[in-house]
């Protein structure tokens, strides 16, 4: 097979010449030849292989010294190394977290040592997972106790329900976890990174589950959230309510990028293609991380997207508003959800922040 020059190799391994030149330099991805007159590079078309999975490591920000090691190893062994690196990047991204909230704390003159014994906030909930008019099976999974309030929407199919299940079952040894506040989000990107590899090993046969997860960890009134996929959480703050998430979806991504309006992404037949979510099998597994602080009067939304696709957000801020506790919010809001025809599951879960 004929060589290609490193213009044309570079447009097939999506990579730049000057990218080319310097992985050369490297010893990283030498040419096949160099042509003796003109030193112009030519690379065989086998090389593409190795230069595409350059390129992916790099668009993951993964260092060149990585990047070398990680080449040279059988593919088996190069997933658990990309897999081994994305856990250190997402350890020191929570980290990170928590020196800007311990700076941010120190300037405006707020401890962020609270345990719940001296936080002077509690927590009362409901959750509640139902199964849609429109469907016969259910791959919602819906949790809320004292410290963790979590939702996930499988993917339907053989293993979604399990694989939801799965991701909330990873979560909860982080109810027993008696963690101060700097902990949280250092605590939450773990459980990710074993929620991801949990719902991974339980694919069977060529079908690979997957499922959305959006969770809560609570130590006094210190909060981190957890997002992946397009279930929601939501905050009822004096009246308003806010998203605290946004949707991991193709539609989203097109509305973003200005190619499609709000309007057209909701009636959209692909608008649940999720462009993120645990169990794909992609090398790194990419969530949001926020840590929040609550306030006494509170009131925080978790819910599939089988409530917020057809509920819109005025009807669930008067939803929120007008019920007394936690079970009548949850029960009135899958309510709504029948009364608007419920295709799809629903799950949620209420937690109200109240004064201790």
């Amino acid at each position: 097979m004929a060589l290609l020059t490193i213009g044309a190799f570079a447009r097939a391994a999506r990579l730049t010449p000057k990218a080319l030149r310097l992985y050369d330099e490297l010893g990283l991805l030498p040419p096949a030849a160099v042509d003796p007159e003109n030193g112009y590079r030519l690379y065989d078309p086998a090389q593409l292989a190795r230069a595409r999975l350059i390129a992916a490591l790099r668009r993951v920000g993964m260092p060149l010294a990585d990047v070398r090691a990680t080449c040279d190893l059988p593919p088996a062994a190069a997933a658990e190394a990309v897999d081994a690196y994305w856990r250190r990047v997402t350890t020191h991204t929570a980290a990170r977290a928590q020196q800007v909230a311990a700076l941010v704390a120190e300037l405006t003159g707020r401890s962020t040592a609270v345990s719940d014994n001296d936080s002077g906030v509690t927590v009362r909930h409901a959750a509640a997972c139902v199964t849609g008019r429109g469907r016969d099976s259910n791959e919602d999974s819906a949790y809320a106790g004292d410290r963790l309030f979590a939702v996930a929407d499988g993917a339907r199919g053989p293993g979604g329900a399990a694989a939801s299940a799965t991701a909330v079952e990873a979560l909860k040894p982080l109810e027993r976890a008696d963690a101060p506040p700097a902990e949280l989000l250092a605590l939450l990107a773990d459980a990710l990174g074993r929620a991801d590899r949990d719902v991974r090993a339980s694919a069977t046969g060529d079908h690979r589950p997957v499922t959305t997860l959006t969770a809560i960890l609570r130590s006094g009134p210190r909060l981190a959230l957890v997002h992946i996929g397009d279930t929601r959480a939501y905050l009822l703050r004096r009246g308003e309510l806010a998203p605290l998430t946004q949707d991991h979806t193709w539609v989203r991504t097109e509305v973003d990028q200005g190619r499609m309006t709000e309007q057209e992404a909701a009636a959209h037949p692909r608008r649940a293609l999720l462009v993120r979510a645990l169990g794909t099998g992609a090398a790194a597994v990419e969530a949001d991380l926020a840590l929040r602080t609550a306030l006494p009067g509170d009131r925080y939304l978790l819910c599939s997207d089988g409530l917020s696709t057809v509920v819109g957000r005025d009807a669930l801020r008067e939803t929120l508003l007008a019920a007394e506790e936690p079970e009548d919010a949850v029960r009135r809001l899958v309510e709504l959800a029948y009364a608007a025809g419920a295709p799809d599951n629903v799950a949620c879960v209420v937690a109200d922040i109240v004064a201790a």
